[in-house]
């Protein structure tokens, strides 16, 4: 081998590391910039003098579009340059969010978030195919992609709460924007396109799955969607105000988006420790164990107050996200990459068109039982996945038997 071609390949090594810390980045991005405004509403009740029923409702049509626009973006991430429609996100994102910090009223403050969503749409067909492909699916990237996630969820309602008392609520939103503008170009000029020209993406998955199983999985994965989707947005979106209403009296902005972020970095710990055990054992069978501790946590907040309801809230965090970085695992584990983008763009669909409906959720069930209702309710979604995934589980260690029986002998 000669010697630039040796020198080539840690250069190669080194552009892919770089890439995966965009992505990661971009992650921590897509999350938080979605949940300023479920933590800037609680503001805005005193501002508008609205209530936090009216107010959560005009992020509707963002958390619909951030499920919507995953279809025809995971479209063309199997067709064009997953690198470039990651340039869209970062700077969509970035003039999305200046918009909601200029916007004079709350209409226009609506049509931004609307092309939040849009634009935030991208990342989860789109950037969890291109690390795949980039990572060749490895348990601790994706978990350490995972937590990326989640601090950005966790960062969002704890610098979202300082910038808001301190300096503004519009600062809020300006701030990020900036930084998604920055980052966005400095991204287009860093990492080269993925894709080399006339190179097709592989056609066959890590476990063929064929016939009827696929259409029994697909099903399943529907129904564990639409569910995980809906426990996921609920707790997410609620969480600030489950704080402020349930921990204690007086308690300021500040504060609740600081338990808020405590809440959220224990599904950051969490969601690591996911990211080893799937390289021990089979995905599926962590999928139970991470749905059973979001079962057990929700029916523990909706039952206690103060810091059990905060701990409650904690280990069912934990669950929620291990969820997370163990269905994008199966995925990767049963679908070819050619396939993959359309894959999890309908995933992602399912999962988060149901913010749309959790907004709307939260929204009825708070004005008519307060969250004792919104908690109790997701307790029986979070039953219903938990079945439905049992059913996958049992499904998939059949699959896998097979696959290893059909395996040549060393």
């Amino acid at each position: 081998m000669s010697l630039s071609a040796t020198e080539a390949i840690p250069a190669a090594t080194g552009v892919k590391r770089r890439h995966i810390g965009y992505l990661n980045w971009a992650h921590a991005i897509d999350h938080y910039v979605l949940l300023i405004y479920p933590t800037v509403v609680i503001g805005l009740q005193d501002i508008y003098g609205r209530s936090y029923s009216e107010l959560i409702a005009l992020s509707t049509a963002s958390f619909v579009a951030f499920g919507v626009f995953a279809l025809p973006f995971g479209w063309l991430a199997d067709r064009v340059s997953r690198r470039d429609i990651m340039i869209a996100f970062y700077l969509g994102c970035g003039v999305s969010l200046c918009a909601a910090a200029l916007a004079p009223n709350l209409m226009m403050l609506a049509v931004a978030l609307f092309a939040l969503g849009i634009c935030a749409a991208i990342y989860h067909p789109v950037g969890m195919a291109l690390l795949i492909e980039i990572s060749q699916a490895r348990g601790r990237t994706l978990a350490f992609n995972g937590v990326c996630g989640n601090l950005g969820v966790a960062l969002a309602a704890g610098i979202t709460g300082v910038l808001a008392s301190t300096i503004g609520w519009r600062y809020a939103f300006a701030v990020p924007g900036l930084l998604c503008l920055i980052t966005g170009v400095v991204y287009w000029f860093a990492i080269p396109d993925e894709r080399v020209r006339g190179q097709k993406r592989k056609a066959t998955a890590q476990v063929p799955v064929t016939g009827n199983n696929a259409i029994v999985m697909f099903g399943l994965y529907i129904i564990i969607s639409i569910c995980g989707g809906l426990t996921f947005n609920t707790i997410l979106i609620a969480l600030p105000k489950i704080v402020d209403e349930r921990l204690a009296d007086g308690t300021s902005l500040a504060a609740v988006g600081g338990v808020a972020t405590l809440v959220f970095l224990c599904g950051a710990l969490g969601q690591l420790a996911v990211g080893r055990v799937v390289e021990k054992i089979l995905p599926a069978v962590v999928f139970v164990i991470v749905v059973a501790m979001q079962v057990i946590g929700i029916v523990w907040a909706a039952s206690t107050t103060g810091m059990m309801l905060v701990a409650g809230l904690a280990f069912c965090m934990a669950g929620i996200y291990g969820q997370v970085t163990t269905g994008d695992i199966v995925i990767a584990r049963y679908t070819a990459d050619a396939w993959r983008g359309r894959v999890y763009a309908v995933r992602y669909f399912l999962t988060f068109i149901s913010s749309g409906v959790a907004v709307q959720i939260i929204a009825f069930l708070h004005a008519r039982g307060g969250f004792d209702l919104v908690l109790w309710t997701i307790a029986g979604v979070t039953g219903v996945l938990l079945a439905a995934v049992l059913g996958f589980a049992t499904l998939v260690l059949a699959i896998e038997a097979r696959h290893g029986a059909a395996q040549p002998a060393e």
